[in-house]
Order: structure tokens, then C-alpha cells, then sequence
């Protein structure tokens, strides 16, 4: 162990470590024997503070300065928020800025930090302590919770069983009875043919004795009946009866049987207690009375379907005949390039909070994950397709998806590849997409609706956090001649939601309650994709022109 840190040891000087220590430096924070106490003091660079050991103060350890090996930071730039010493401020690099003492600056430092650990051992942390009592407490009510469920399910079920047995039995009495009519046609027909045998059975005896006899007068009165019996007895032909069993329809059955609400995991955000670090709403930015292209990015490629922000001048972009997906800046500089897993087209792309890409492939059913140019597949559906997807502000994924057998479509989050939550009716159990295969592109406004621009239903459908339907939109109530079939769709910070009206080269903006505000033009040919960056710039991907717009709005 070393000397100076055995309790049993006396303390030596921090310079030359063999004597022991009498003085400390409350200005260098070290401790000094006599003669080193002497030539500290010697050296004019500062105002040492030289005081008996045991009298010093708690002195704070400074920090040393980065750019000044020999020097410690005993100032604080109050502009540039960091600690510094005298030769940073005098060497010109925080010249005109406001300084302070770095002590007094510990000082308001401590005292927050005190203030900070007081609310969260008092009112905070509790808080969460209740919380996690509550969830408990939920998870004790579950095994009675579901028994209830499935004590419902078996007694519906035991109707439907009762149902089914006397349909049963009413179709085994129907046969039976059927049966027995059967029997007595053929019981009736069988006693006349037997009537008729018995007959020809007696003449054919009677001719017998008459040829035995020589008998002329028996000969000469024999009247011959052979014609009569000729035309033999009506024989009764039976059609028997079949059975045509109706196939079952399973989806039938389901609704007979009874509807089950999904589960829903609704996060609610809890009440923000207040403080002086809670967050302020985003600053309001009105819209701009004539939107303007500030970017115009050339893709390259023969149909540009989508594109998603990556940051303010690099975007992802892929086309429905390309497998590659592209990253490119303004100046349309392609930076990477990326071919998909399956070598099909991707369908929709989307940036994730920590940048990297996800894709849908409609071919093979899977949402894969890009991280460092290597592609995971974190999703792979069975009995339904990926349409689009979107990335949540809680790192989750959204995905539309259709079924082949026009199930009505529905929206699934997924954490990871764990499925939290699946939207597909609203109250009334009435379906909350159209069916088809058709575009349903989504994006997670502000306020955490999921807005889906529903091409084929020609709607924005939007809902709540835990999939309520809130409102749908079906275009400007003034177009009535003209048809709204809306394909990109995305949100921005003021919450509007902005959807791409393809066929009549136009954007419509909407409040986040679904009222129309106005419409972006801008020259735009067939838009298509919609994404929006950090500083609410709208990136519109062309499907003609196969170019993206760079457009400022607000």
C-alpha cells in the first residue's frame, strides 16, 4: 500500500512526498511541508492562499484546463458555459465574454443540486414508487380479469354448442322420417309385384294340367291372359335425399360467435410536475403565404416513389422499379447506396431517431432495419402484406398492412419485433381502413395521432394514441367535382398534417383537428412521398419528374 494512504502512516507533502505535511493551499488544492510551503509561495504566477493543515477549508478540486497543461480553471465563461482559467480569458478566445468565479458558480451549481435532490427524493421518485404499486396492483387483478374473459368465451361457446346440436337433431329426425317413407314406397311396390307372381304362378299350373289332361272342352275354354302380363308392374324408382354441407365460413362464424376488442396499450403521459427544466411548447411558425422551392434534388431514377429525411440536406429516397434505395444531399450527390435484402423493390422507407433506415418488402412480407449498411429483419408477417411505415417518437415502428383475403387493412406498432398494438375498427366495430392493397401511407403527429392517408377509401383517417377514431378527412368541402385521393402524408412541428393529392399536383395542409387550412402548389408535378426535417422543411418526392422539392411553408 502506498505511505500516503495507510491510515497508520503520517501524511506526507504532496510535492516531495518524504516529509511530512504541515500547510495546504486552499488556491492549488495541495498539501505542503515547510519547505515546500516556501517555495510555493515563491512563484508570483498567483495569489497562493497558504494556511495551517488542519485550519484549511474544503476547497474545490479545480478542474485543470484542457488547453493549459499548468493551469487550473478557476473562472467560468458564463457565455460559453464552461469552466476556463486566466490565461483562456486572456489569450483572446473568451475576450468581451461575461466571466464569473468559478466558486460562486459551484456555489448556485450546489444549491440547485440540492434542490434537484430534494424534489426527487420527496415528490418525484415517490411518484414513481406509486406508480409502480399501481402496475402491481394490476397485475394481481389479471388472473381474475381474464378468468372473467374466458369464463364469457366458454359459456357463448356452450350456446353455440346447444345451437348446433338441435340443428343436428332436426336434420337426423328429417332423415329418419325420410327413411321411413322410403321403406313403405318400396314395401307397397314389392306387395303389388308379388300379386302379379302369384297370379302367373296359377295360370302356368292350371296350363299344365290342361296339356296333361287332353281334356277338349278344358282346351277349347282357355282364354290366354300372356298379354295382360306382358306390361309388367310400375317399379316406384326412389331419388334418395343428400346432404350439401354449407362450408363453413370461418369470418361468419367469428362475428356469430362474438366480437373481441383488441388489447390496447394506451401510454398515457402522466401530469408534468412543474419545474424550471420543463419542456416549453415549440415556438409558433405561421404558414407562409407563398410557399417557396429552396432545393430541387434530381433521384435519378425512372419513378420516384418516397422519401424521408435523414437530416436538413441528406435524404433517403427509393422508386417502385429499383431495388436500390439512394441517400443523396442538395446538390444531388448520391452519398450512399443501399440494395435491398430480398433484390425486390422496396415499398416504403423511413428514417429511425438514431438514423438509421427502415424498409418494407412487400415481397417477402418483412420490415428490415439498416444499421451500418447491414439489413436485419426485425418483422416478418404471417397471412398479411407491409404497405408503409413510420418511426414513433417513442422509437416505436408503425406499419399498414393488408391481408389477400380483403380483411379489412389495419395499423400495428411494434417495439422492436414485439407487437404492442393493433388498430383496424372503431367502437361500432366497423372497419377503419379500406381493404385493398392500395397505398396507405402514415406519419405520428406531435400530439402522437396516427394520421393514414387512405388512398383507396379517398380519406386521411386519424385516431388517438390508442387507436379511437378522431375524424376522418375527405378533401376541401369546395372541390366537390374533383376526387381526393391523398398518397404521402407527414406531420410537422406545429402539428399540421400535410398529405400529397397526387393527381391534382397539390399539398393540403390541415390542422391537427382535421380542419383545411390551405394548399402548398409550388409547380408540382404528380406528388407522391412527403417528409418533413428538424426545421419544418417539407421534402416532396415527384413521381414524373422523379425529383424532390425542398419547399419552406412557415
Amino acid at each position: 500500500m502506498h505511505p500516503r494512504r495507510s491510515a497508520q502512516e503520517v501524511l506526507l507533502c504532496d510535492l516531495c512526498e518524504t516529509v511530512p505535511l504541515q500547510s495546504h493551499c486552499e488556491l492549488c488544492n495541495i498539501n505542503l511541508c515547510v519547505n515546500c510551503a516556501v517555495k510555493h509561495l515563491s512563484d508570483s504566477s498567483k495569489r497562493h492562499k497558504v494556511v495551517p493543515f488542519l485550519h484549511r477549508k474544503s476547497t474545490p478540486n479545480y478542474p485543470k484546463c484542457p488547453d493549459h497543461a499548468d493551469k487550473h480553471c478557476e473562472i467560468y465563461c458564463e457565455k460559453c458555459d464552461v469552466p476556463v482559467c486566466s490565461t483562456c480569458v486572456t489569450s483572446g478566445k473568451h475576450k468581451g465574454h461575461d466571466i464569473s468565479d468559478v466558486l460562486e458558480k459551484l456555489s448556485a451549481k450546489t444549491e440547485s443540486l440540492q434542490k434537484d435532490l430534494e424534489e426527487l427524493e420527496t415528490r418525484i421518485y415517490p411518484r414513481y414508487e406509486k406508480m409502480v404499486s399501481n402496475v402491481q396492483s394490476e397485475k394481481a387483478e389479471l388472473e381474475t380479469n381474464y378468468g372473467k374473459l374466458t369464463t364469457a368465451a366458454d359459456q357463448q361457446g356452450e350456446v353455440l354448442h346447444r345451437e348446433i346440436t338441435a340443428i343436428v337433431n332436426q336434420r337426423k329426425s328429417a332423415i329418419a322420417e325420410m327413411k321411413t317413407k322410403h321403406l313403405d314406397a318400396l314395401d307397397k311396390n314389392t306387395e303389388e309385384i308379388t300379386q302379379k307372381m302369384a297370379e302367373l304362378k296359377q295360370i302356368m299350373s292350371d296350363l299344365k294340367s290342361i296339356l296333361k289332361s287332353n281334356d277338349v272342352s278344358l282346351t277349347s275354354t282357355y282364354k290366354s291372359r300372356n298379354s295382360e302380363f306382358r306390361t309388367v308392374p310400375p317399379t316406384v324408382r326412389v331419388t334418395l335425399p343428400s346432404f350439401s354441407p354449407q362450408k363453413i365460413n370461418k369470418d361468419q362464424l367469428n362475428e356469430m360467435f362474438g366480437s373481441m376488442s383488441p388489447l390496447s396499450f394506451n401510454t398515457e403521459h402522466g401530469d408534468t410536475m412543474k419545474s424550471a427544466e420543463a419542456v416549453s411548447s415549440p415556438p409558433v411558425k405561421p404558414l407562409l403565404d407563398e410557399p417557396r422551392v429552396t432545393a430541387t434534388i434530381d433521384t435519378g431514377y425512372i419513378e420516384l416513389y418516397n422519401v424521408s429525411c435523414l437530416s436538413e440536406d441528406q435524404v433517403w429516397t427509393c422508386s417502385l422499379n429499383n431495388k436500390t434505395m439512394k441517400l443523396l444531399n442538395l446538390q444531388s450527390e448520391l452519398l450512399t447506396s443501399i440494395q435491398t435484402k430480398s433484390g425486390n423493390e422496396p415499398l416504403d422507407i423511413a428514417v429511425t431517431r438514431d438514423g438509421d433506415l427502415v424498409y418494407t418488402d412487400n415481397s417477402n412480407n418483412t420490415v428490415n432495419l439498416i444499421k451500418n449498411k447491414q439489413i436485419q429483419t426485425v418483422i416478418t408477417l404471417q397471412g398479411w402484406r407491409p404497405l408503409s411505415v413510420c418511426c414513433t417518437a417513442g422509437n416505436d415502428l408503425l406499419v399498414t398492412m393488408y391481408s389477400g383475403d380483403r380483411k379489412p387493412s389495419k395499423v400495428v406498432r411494434y417495439s422492436g419485433s414485439t407487437e404492442k398494438q393493433s388498430i383496424q375498427f372503431d367502437d361500432q366495430g366497423r372497419p377503419l381502413y379500406s381493404s385493398g392493397p392500395s397505398y396507405k401511407y402514415l406519419s405520428e403527429n406531435r400530439n402522437l395521432d396516427i394520421c393514414v392517408a387512405d388512398c383507396e377509401a379517398s380519406a386521411v383517417v386519424v385516431v388517438n394514441q390508442s387507436g379511437k377514431l378522431r375524424f376522418r378527412y375527405t378533401g376541401h368541402p369546395s372541390n366537390t367535382k374533383q376526387s381526393f385521393y391523398p398518397f404521402g402524408i407527414t406531420t410537422d412541428s406545429q402539428s399540421h398534417i400535410l398529405t400529397a393529392e397526387y393527381h391534382n399536383h397539390r399539398i393540403h395542409i390541415l390542422d391537427q383537428d382535421g380542419q383545411f387550412l390551405r394548399y402548398i402548389h409550388c409547380d408540382l408535378e404528380y406528388p407522391f412521398g412527403l417528409c418533413v426535417d428538424i426545421r419544418d422543411n417539407l421534402f416532396v418526392a415527384e413521381w414524373g419528374t422523379t425529383k424532390v422539392k425542398k419547399i419552406q411553408y412557415l
